[in-house]
């Protein structure tokens, strides 16, 4: 699918949060991004391989995720609009991922290579900082969300992800925040029907 003339609007906004472009660096990211579609349930990644894309959501939604010895579904991340997903440790190293990232809605993103990233960098300094802020912020919701999953009850994380994913939560399905925060549906449909009981407080 070609791109819309506009596709790349978002991704500049996206940067330009954390420092201006100039007119030149904007045609660098038009240059060194690449557009593609996906289908609902369509990999990014599969585990076992090497992270080449680091991405930015156009349109759509997504998930990274783990699947335990067990066959549990362990989900790291979500990302929709205006977010990005890699799995940094891979995309860094070029070392074999142990995650997956799949669709969970038909979706459109931009994304880089390693390759085009290190000649974006060379070209244009200034994303040198810009990726290294945006990876930086990612890997602290990342750990935030691994410390709250080991010290956090389940209702305390449901509270933490509605925060985080305010957004778009409600476009996600119930099995998929239940696998999110490490519970059953049935225990995330009875801690729901707990947040929403009138609290009564002793003076």
């Amino acid at each position: 699918m070609k791109e819309a003339p506009n596709i790349y609007q978002p991704i500049i906004d996206y940067f330009e949060r954390v420092a201006a472009l100039d007119e030149t660096e904007k045609d660098l990211v038009k240059e060194l991004f690449t557009y593609h579609s996906f289908k609902r349930k369509e990999f990014l990644l599969r585990e076992g391989e090497i992270c080449n894309k680091f991405c930015f959501i156009v349109k759509g939604c997504m998930r990274m995720y783990m699947i335990d010895e067990k066959g549990t579904t362990h989900i790291l991340q979500f990302a929709a609009e205006n977010w990005i997903i890699v799995d940094a440790l891979s995309f860094r190293q070029r070392t074999a991922s142990n995650l997956s990232i799949d669709t969970l809605e038909a979706s459109e993103v931009l994304y880089i290579t390693p390759e085009n990233l290190k000649l974006l960098y060379e070209k244009a300094p200034i994303f040198n900082y810009i990726i290294r802020d945006l990876l930086e912020k990612h890997l602290t919701t990342i750990q935030r969300r691994l410390l709250q999953y080991m010290s956090s009850t389940g209702e305390e994380r449901y509270l933490a992800f509605l925060k985080t994913y305010a957004q778009f939560a409600n476009r996600l399905p119930q099995t998929q925040i239940a696998a999110y925060l490490g519970i059953t549906p049935e225990h995330l449909s009875k801690i729901r029907k707990d947040i929403t009981k009138p609290r009564h407080f002793i003076s």
